[in-house]
């Protein structure tokens, strides 16, 4: 349950960090450049992708069975 909350809480801050780079992407103008925040994302991006890893192969999640086979 607790990586659940991380996980959603990881997804929270990358739509945070989308839109605090919206002013930047219409004005075109910001105290910080657009690359700091889409730096951010994608460091969260890597960060959430490697604990859906991990949580996988040590078996704190399952993924879904395929529906195909019987």
């Amino acid at each position: 349950m607790l990586i659940k909350i991380l996980f959603i809480v990881l997804l929270l801050l990358m739509v945070i960090h989308l839109f605090r780079a919206l002013p930047s992407i219409i004005k075109g103008q910001s105290s910080r450049p657009l690359s700091h925040y889409l730096g951010h994302r994608l460091l969260i991006a890597v960060i959430l992708f490697g604990l859906v890893v991990i949580a996988l192969l040590t078996g704190i999640i399952q993924p879904n069975p395929s529906p195909y086979t019987l």
